[in-house]
């Protein structure tokens, strides 16, 4: 099932507003959306220890990973408080392990934008590019 690029982006705008940025003041909203067109949300949620902090993308995917889905087809991302925002080089290595197909953005006037994560993160690595792993027989 395929989404209306601007409602999943108007989604994500509406989760933005939920999210727990007092350091940076950079509220972001994602929505993932699965094969079977299940919507799960995110929002990006920061910490005193920074290194602590969860991008709203990570949150979406992890969420809808905890929902028993294996990939996601779409993940749109929109920030309030920015002219315009891609998601974080940690956060396109993530839609990377889950084979995220269509990633929407808003470009500065607010018009969906649509591109792939190969645009985004040419020559990636992922779970194809390690040697087949054999893991012991359990008894």
């Amino acid at each position: 099932m395929t989404h209306d690029p601007a409602s999943l982006l108007d989604h994500a705008e509406r989760v933005a507003a939920t999210a727990h940025a007092p350091y940076s003041s950079f509220r972001v909203g994602a929505v993932a959306v699965s094969a079977d067109g299940s919507l799960f949300t995110g929002c990006n949620v920061e910490n005193a220890a920074y290194g602590a902090s969860v991008c709203a993308e990570v949150n979406a995917i992890t969420t809808a990973v905890a929902n028993g889905v294996a990939q996601i087809d779409t993940i749109a991302v929109v920030c309030l408080d920015g002219v315009s925002c891609t998601p974080c080089g940690n956060c396109r290595q993530v839609m990377r392990e889950f084979g995220v197909k269509r990633i929407l953005l808003r470009d500065s006037d607010g018009a969906p934008v649509e591109c792939t994560l190969t645009d985004l993160l040419p020559h990636s690595f992922g779970p194809d590019s390690l040697p087949p792993t054999s893991l012991p027989e359990s008894s």
